[in-house]
């Protein structure tokens, strides 16, 4: 996944829909992303600090989700360690039938990355590779007829409604290495070079996002990367007729801003920090390590530990935007302990936190120094990202004040426009203080 600039075509002149951002996504403010797949049983990508020549950088591809690509390229480190392990002649797709998680069970899955306090849940149903993880009737390279042999969707999606949660699902719209006969990618200009816009892989990418609109109505349509420029038009399979019939079955849809067309959603950064307040409603989006497919090779220093993780997400939040935090499960389907403790550790400081989260809107900044901050329905919070400082100096709007509620804690006094933190919060990742209405 990356980042990119909408883009005009042939679509230009269509007639989208209307697909304002509803107060729902808006209030929900944390999401799940689960990237698992064929990539979760090589479980590899190199792991390295980003800089590399850019000549190099799909070669030496971070993200293990993108294997079936990197490992095409020869003299790549990726294409080196699948030949030890699987042998010259066994390709990326071979690996679907060695994909075997028949302990899965989806409701464990779910309940383990809602202990996040996430309010949405989005499974890949299709990545770049191809493979669709749901009993699709467009082709036979699926979970319900090779390696598992279970509709995976299906499953997850009744396990995430039955948690009291949202659906959505990630579609790969531009990309499936697996109808394309095209030279691997090796630079961010072979994205868009190397990949189908005929009308006939327009058609079936349709086919597949109506399946998944049909069976699952989902709360939410995250594409990724574009869409074939053949389905940019006002036919029945652009995208316009797409979001028009799934906004008929889910009428508090949303969509994203990655389908290259001239109308948008919510949108999306990936692994970048915006400042200040965001006008348009917005979501970052990460891995909690340096991939989103699991990544056996990364450890504690690759990974966002608990407290980081808060820090990140109330930072998010107080910018107008959303955090959909990705978990990559082994291949098994189980979530690795380096990101349940990171989900877990997120989850405790919401219990205690989150209403000063859930339901909140920017301010009139998103902060001063370490101090970010958030409305709920009239009410400021203030945010303090390092507690150890001791104390919290108020914004000059509320320098009158003379106390300040603490969450998880009793009201303090205020001294000079500055509160002192309780001891027994100064251990949490962020302490939350509500300074009064505005």
């Amino acid at each position: 996944m990356l980042n990119f600039d909408e883009r005009t075509g042939p679509e230009l002149g269509v007639d989208y829909p209307d697909v304002t951002v509803p107060d729902w996504y808006r209030d929900a403010k944390l999401g799940v992303f689960i990237h698992w797949g064929i990539f979760s049983v090589p479980a590899w990508a190199e792991t390295h600090d980003g800089r590399v020549a850019v000549e190099e950088a799909y070669a030496r591809h971070r993200y293990a989700e993108w294997y079936g690509n990197t490992v095409r390229l020869p003299g790549s480190p990726c294409r080196s360690q699948h030949v030890a392990r699987y042998g010259e002649g066994t390709s990326y797709e071979d690996l679907a039938d060695q994909w075997h998680p028949e302990g899965f069970n989806a409701g464990e899955l779910v309940s383990a990355v809602l202990r996040s306090g996430a309010r949405y849940v989005v499974p890949v149903t299709k990545h770049h590779d191809g493979f669709c993880l749901w009993d699709t009737a467009t082709t036979g390279f699926n979970a319900a007829r090779r390696g598992p042999r279970r509709d995976l969707i299906r499953e997850l999606a009744e396990a995430t409604r039955a948690a009291g949660a949202r659906f959505g699902v990630y579609f790969s719209g531009a990309l499936d290495w697996h109808v394309s006969d095209l030279p691997p990618i090796q630079s961010d200009r072979d994205l868009f070079l190397l990949r189908r816009n005929d009308e006939a892989f327009a058609r079936y990418a349709a086919r597949q996002l109506d399946e998944l609109i049909e069976r699952f109505e989902p709360s939410m349509l995250w594409n990724d990367i574009e869409w074939p420029d053949g389905g940019k038009g006002p036919d029945d399979f652009g995208v316009a007729a797409l979001w028009r019939r799934y906004l008929a079955a889910v009428p508090d849809g949303v969509v994203n801003d990655r389908w290259g067309v001239p109308a948008h959603g919510h949108l999306t950064r990936e692994y970048t920090d915006v400042e200040g307040v965001q006008a348009e409603v917005w979501e970052s989006t990460r891995g909690l390590g340096m991939s989103f497919g699991y990544n056996a090779a990364e450890g504690e220093s690759h990974s966002l530990g608990a407290s980081e993780l808060v820090r990140y997400f109330v930072d998010v939040v107080a910018k107008n935007g959303n955090l959909l935090i990705n978990v990559g499960p082994r291949a098994d389907g189980s979530v690795p302990e380096l990101q349940q403790r990171a989900l877990d550790g997120l989850g405790e400081w919401l219990a205690t936190c989150g209403e000063a989260v859930f339901g909140s809107r920017p301010w009139r900044r998103a902060g001063d120094g370490q101090v970010r901050y958030t409305v709920v329905r009239g009410r400021v919070f203030a945010h303090l990202l390092e507690p150890g400082l001791g104390e919290l100096r108020l914004p000059e709007e509320f320098l009158g004040a003379e106390t300040v509620r603490w969450l998880g804690g009793e009201p303090g006094e205020v001294a000079g426009g500055t509160a002192r933190i309780p001891d027994n919060l100064r251990s949490l990742p962020v302490v939350v203080a509500e300074l009064g209405r505005e």
